[in-house]
């Protein structure tokens, strides 16, 4: 079976952010991430982690004006001094965590923007964060997302982030690879698992039901199918990273709405399964 860690800005949402952590432990996890920490002090963060015994596995770089419809500023052109300063802020907070990855949100497409303008600043950009993040014994990853959760988004399929990670050659540069977000664009889940897990180039996995983004017992994909994918490739190629629970419950923020979700899981857990 896979290690599972608990996406905290998604589950646990009936408890406020700093009680998460417990309510994650609580329910077996034993490793969790989320998109941002910086509206907490480090310290603070660490401390939740160590309390409840949890691993932080992976957490984004600033990303812009998030409020404002920012998702990322990698591939925008004359945002690059932006990007790099929340980079910096990223691997310190990384530091205090103990967090090996950091994710890098490319940003979407302006309009009117020339791509292949956009392509050379990403490219750039992700080759300066390797190298800061490789000083500091960190992992950057980028993740295909789809327009439809996020309209405009520069990245979105799987083999165009390898291609991106191949040119620049960093060893320490990786893909997010979210089975939900490659389900919606692009299919044959469990044959992408096979082609890119083997290549080293995969640093982390990302699960939620498709497409109502529940958990991963609803919807369009077989998971216990695809976790047995994972597992074997996985076995195969030595690789021993995290899935990413980051999925919305379905019954919302109700009391205990991510615990009672998390049957798929007890099922997996299960003696026997």
């Amino acid at each position: 079976m896979p290690r599972f860690a608990a996406n905290l800005s998604m589950l646990y949402n009936e408890h406020a952010f700093l009680d998460r952590f417990a309510a994650a432990a609580k329910d077996g996890f034993q490793a969790v991430e989320y998109l941002f920490p910086y509206a907490y002090a480090a310290q603070d963060l660490a401390q939740r982690l160590g309390d409840h015994g949890l691993q932080q596995v992976l957490f984004n770089a600033p990303p812009g004006d998030w409020d404002a419809g920012e998702r990322g500023l990698a591939c925008l052109p004359g945002r690059e001094a932006e990007f790099r300063d929340g980079f910096v802020r990223a691997l310190d907070y990384a530091q205090v965590l103990n967090c090996p990855r950091i994710h890098v949100m490319a940003g979407l497409v302006p309009e009117g923007a020339e791509r292949a303008a956009l392509r050379a600043t990403y490219e750039t950009n992700l080759a300066w964060a390797a190298a800061q993040a490789a000083a500091a014994g960190r992992d950057v990853l980028i993740e295909p997302i789809n327009t439809r959760d996020i309209p405009g988004f520069f990245l979105n399929r799987q083999d165009e982030a390898h291609r991106i990670v191949q040119a620049i050659g960093a060893p320490n540069l990786k893909v997010q690879f979210d089975l939900y977000h490659c389900q919606i664009v692009e299919g044959d889940v469990a044959s992408k698992i096979r082609q890119y897990l083997p290549t080293g180039r995969v640093g982390h996995f990302q699960i939620a039901g498709v497409p109502e983004r529940h958990e991963p017992s609803v919807g369009e994909l077989n998971y216990a199918y695809l976790f047995d994918v994972i597992d074997e490739v996985a076995q195969q190629c030595g690789w021993s990273g995290w899935v990413g629970c980051e999925y919305r419950p379905a019954l919302g923020a109700t009391d205990g709405a991510t615990s009672k979700g998390l049957a798929w899981l007890r099922a997996l857990a299960a003696p026997g399964a």
